[in-house]
């Protein structure tokens, strides 16, 4: 090494011989000797096991890359597919494109700043990149390989840039993930990360799906999001009095496809319709039509405390219209504040989550209740958010006979099923699927084909006292002491108020192998 430099000795940073700044001769001899380990540093070589990460990052960019400013976001959990998909877009115009890794625990727990300043020190190497298999869609084979810790370089615009993705890893206090963006022109980073978040939502894999919010171990999902099968149920397999399907089915479709005759005259889209009525009577049946008639339309299902999610689920609803949010026994949340995002009661918090929306938002609400009384209060203070409630009633005698022929109708005979209708006064939709099932397995028992006898045991045996708890299971009113049928509508005694527990997701999905419907 030569020991002067521009006229100055090795030991000196400002001309004197001695090499000292002050009286006591230290402040010099710090900066020879801080100048000297850095340069001793950097002509260390790379330790074994590849570059380092730092090294990449400067042939690419073209400069050191801790000189450059980060720019960035972070990417909620049931986002990350999204980025990813964005980001493959976005480099892809690049043929010499690479994806490369990040060596060690660092990549875990650093920043893509903190990586890129680790030059003075041993620094981190270039190593493998990070993938995880997540969901897009209901099926199993429905998924994708996303990068989770890997940096994309490329040339945008002729622009050198490096794109950091980052999945979550709660491990290392990590809930969320992120993308990070080093650019020479930070014009460049910016344009960037707007057209990524703007592909994120142009080819989202939720857009048109039917999803749900909560934790479900067994569904396929990601960070509490599963999707769902999107059920098929045809408007002859939902039985309701005359006129109430075609209400609902008119505000929350009907409205949509007549979007641009709306807004054309100011008037907004945004749509709040209560279903309401016991338990049993077919209103989570109806929420079933209506996801099978909108084909291509996003929805989210929240039942019970995944209400807490309504701020996330009003979000998906509003990034990937047209979209409907389902609010299943919302009654049973209704004043609770312990789950709420804030003081409110819950209900609130969802009403609050409709109003918010843009006036131009082709997004519909449906809530479902078996205790309207639970929210009338609430509802009436908050005016406009629900502007359609339909009941849906216990059915009537030619009610309960068209469920029995959708649902037995190519077992029994016609005779026996009017006569059956006729017996099950008071009974709810759910009865009869429950009736019809009792049925073939009396059938089965008796090594027999279903016939109009076992319809006929099987209702003697719902109908008798041994079975009252059951038929309060299924939504029925309490039946007399003595009576053989139900009564005048008195109130279930053993259960209180019927109602029920918040569903598993999967309650919503229909299996066209089973041909199973629920009713509600």
């Amino acid at each position: 090494m030569d020991p002067t430099t521009d006229g100055r000795t090795a030991g000196s940073s400002d001309g004197r011989a001695d090499g000292t700044d002050g009286a006591d001769g230290t402040s010099g001899l710090l900066t020879d000797f801080r100048t000297l380990v850095r340069r001793l540093i950097d002509e260390m070589p790379a330790p074994d096991g590849g570059p380092l990460l730092v090294d990449a990052l400067t042939r690419h960019l073209g400069t050191e890359p801790h000189q450059l400013a980060v720019v960035g976001f972070p990417v909620p959990l049931h986002r990350l597919v999204d980025a990813d998909i964005a980001l493959a877009e976005v480099s892809a115009v690049d043929p010499d494109a690479e994806v490369i890794g990040i060596a060690g625990d660092s990549r875990h727990h650093m920043t893509l700043g903190d990586l890129v300043h680790e030059r003075h020190g041993f620094g981190s190497l270039v190593g493998q990149v990070d993938y995880d298999r997540m969901p897009t869609g209901p099926g199993p084979d429905d998924r994708r390989q996303v990068v989770t810790s890997g940096l994309r370089l490329f040339h945008l615009d002729g622009v050198p840039v490096a794109v950091r993705q980052q999945g979550a890893n709660p491990q290392f206090g990590r809930e969320t993930g992120a993308v990070e963006v080093l650019a020479v022109d930070r014009e460049v980073a910016d344009a960037l990360i707007s057209r990524v978040q703007e592909l994120m939502d142009a080819r989202s894999v939720l857009r048109g799906q039917v999803l749900t919010f909560g934790a479900d171990p067994y569904g396929r999902g990601m960070a509490g999001l599963t999707f769902l099968e999107r059920p098929q149920v045809a408007a002859e397999s939902v039985v309701l009095p005359e006129g109430v399907l075609e209400r609902v089915v008119h505000h929350v479709i009907g409205m949509g496809e007549q979007r641009e005759r709306l807004l054309a005259h100011g008037q907004h889209l945004k749509r709040g319709v209560l279903l309401y009525g016991p338990p049993g009577t077919g209103k989570t049946h109806t929420v079933r039509h209506l996801l099978s008639a909108t084909p291509g339309t996003t929805a989210v299902l929240l039942s019970g405390g995944a209400l807490m999610h309504i701020h996330a689920a009003a979000k998906v609803a509003r990034a990937h219209q047209p979209a409907i949010v389902v609010l299943e026994d919302c009654d049973l949340v209704a004043e609770d504040r312990s789950i709420g995002m804030g003081s409110s009661p819950l209900l609130f918090e969802v009403l609050d989550a409709l109003d918010g929306l843009d006036s131009d938002a082709d997004v519909a609400f449906v809530l479902t209740t078996n205790r309207v009384e639970d929210l009338e209060v609430a509802l009436s203070q908050r005016p406009g958010r629900v502007d359609l409630a339909a009941e849906v009633p216990l059915p009537d005698a030619d009610g309960r006979l068209e469920l029995l022929r959708l649902y037995g109708g190519h077992l029994f005979g016609d005779e026996a099923m009017s006569a059956a209708a006729a017996r099950a006064e008071g009974t709810t939709a759910s009865f009869a699927k429950e009736l019809v099932r009792r049925a073939v397995l009396a059938a089965a028992l008796a090594d027999e084909p279903p016939g109009d006898d076992h319809l006929g045991v099987a209702l003697d045996g719902l109908l008798s006292d041994a079975q009252r708890l059951t038929r309060s299971l299924l939504g029925v009113q309490a039946h007399g002491d003595d009576a053989g049928g139900p009564d005048d509508g008195v109130p279930v005694g053993a259960l209180g108020r019927p109602g029920r527990a918040s569903r598993s997701p999967g309650w919503f999905a229909y299996s066209p192998s089973s041909g199973s419907i629920h009713p509600d």
